[in-house]
């Protein structure tokens, strides 16, 4: 099993340039034994060179221990092993040495030409003494195993540790490659983790917002109308108990009718927030899972704005205006260009913006007449709702209508949403007007 790069780090806690304590303990003992080699092939050494003999096992205690910095100077020490070649010693020394370069982070062209002048000097030294001990006639073989004899010497002492330390080499520059992959697949892994956890929380913000705005709309249009509808039922009980059925009907099917799209509405709430729920990472859970997560958020999300689509249509408008001309409000509906059906969130957001124009017309300018203009371009559709100043002022108060202020706040919300344009305010006449254009997608 492999370390991921922070593991790998903390695993580092060897003195010195050593990453581990056992390492430090290895070269140790290598170096041990390559100073006790070339300590006693010394002997031989000092023999030859007519120096005392303590002086030669110095020499190649000396040499031998070298190869105890072999992984913090490898180049040193196959030069070392090098320079002790003519003396027949350092066996274990040159193999280590050749190998701990050829695994280092070096250049190929060093570990070449090192290579390369330990091949030629084993060469030379070995066809040396292969010459002097056939000429003292140690070996009584032809003139053809000398160079033989030098050249497999040669390269059985300097290609496999070469050719093992570049496969060890690479297979720990593959090694670290993978580490530091792994590394950047948890950091981009823990990344997209949290945007889809910030993506799934936004859709769930959006998705309240949107009900919350919905809810407004029903609430404050119907129970307007029960309101004015009621005021005009206590005025005229006695009076006209006929219109006082009629009032009591009409408030009757109103509030009906708020409560079935109250319903409905909560019912998508509910069962969003079901599906949502999933989007919320709970601890122990792996990251993978999380984009599965916030995927059915975002599904869930999605469902519930297509549920909530099937709302009300530009068909019903007249509806819509006939609700508030029986409430008392002389209201005046005029279409322009040929009507056709448009995409379900712009029909309910241009549905939404007159509904909500003409409950605040109930709330603020009770019994001023009104005018609604419908008009159908090439590529978006536009409304205007604008009111005259009312004949009657205080009489929206005197009914006991609350504002809670998020009406035009929400209608702005609503149009924007769909890249249209909204705009409000009052005329000079006195009234107050209400327009907005959408883009026809």
């Amino acid at each position: 099993m492999t370390m991921t790069g922070e593991e790998h780090t903390r695993g580092l806690t060897g003195p010195w340039w050593w990453p581990r304590r056992r390492s430090a303990v290895f070269d140790g003992a290598l170096a041990l034994a390559s100073a006790l080699e070339c300590g006693a092939e010394g002997i031989g050494f000092a023999r030859d060179a007519g120096i005392p003999v303590w002086a030669g096992v110095l020499f190649g205690a000396v040499a031998g221990v070298v190869l105890l910095v072999r992984r913090k100077w490898p180049v040193a020490v196959v030069l070392v092993a090098i320079a002790v070649t003519p003396a027949q010693m350092g066996f274990l020394l040159g193999i280590v040495g050749l190998y701990t370069l050829a695994a280092a982070e070096v250049p190929r062209r060093v570990i070449g030409a090192l290579a390369g002048m330990s091949l030629v000097g084993t060469a030379v030294v070995t066809f040396v003494r292969v010459r002097q001990d056939m000429a003292r006639g140690d070996l009584t073989l032809g003139d053809w195993f000398v160079p033989f004899a030098a050249v497999a010497t040669a390269l059985g002492l300097t290609a496999p540790p070469v050719l093992l330390g570049l496969y060890v080499g690479a297979r720990r520059r593959l090694m670290e490659s993978l580490r530091e992959r792994a590394d950047s697949l948890e950091r981009e892994l823990q990344l997209l983790a949290e945007r889809a956890e910030e993506r799934a929380e936004w859709a769930r913000n959006e998705e309240r917002t949107r009900i919350a705005r919905e809810m407004h709309d029903v609430v404050a249009h119907r129970v307007s109308l029960m309101v004015v509808h009621a005021a005009a039922l206590q005025a005229v009980a006695r009076k006209d108990p006929e219109k006082a059925v009629r009032n009591a009907a009409l408030v009757g099917d109103m509030g009906r009718q708020a409560l079935t799209e109250l319903r409905e509405m909560l019912g998508v709430l509910r069962a969003g927030d079901a599906d949502a729920g999933g989007g919320r990472r709970p601890v122990g859970v792996p990251l993978a899972a999380v984009g599965e997560a916030a995927a059915a958020a975002a599904a869930a999300a999605s469902r519930v704005v297509e549920e909530a689509g099937e709302g009300p249509w530009l068909s019903e408008l007249e509806e819509l205006v006939g609700q508030s001309a029986a409430a008392g409000m002389v209201v005046e509906l005029s279409v322009q260009g040929e009507a056709r059906s448009y995409a379900a969130e712009v029909e309910q957001t241009a549905y939404r913006v007159v509904q909500e124009a003409l409950t605040n017309v109930h709330k603020h300018a009770a019994g001023a007449k009104t005018h609604v203009r419908l008009a159908h371009r090439v590529s978006e559709i536009a409304m205007q709702v604008e009111n005259e100043p009312p004949s009657e002022p205080g009489s929206a108060s005197a009914a006991g209508l609350p504002s809670g202020g998020n009406g035009l706040l929400g209608m702005r919300e609503r149009v924007l949403g769909l890249g249209g344009v909204f705009v409000s305010g009052p005329t000079d006449a006195g009234g107050f007007r209400v327009s907005a254009v959408i883009p026809a997608v």
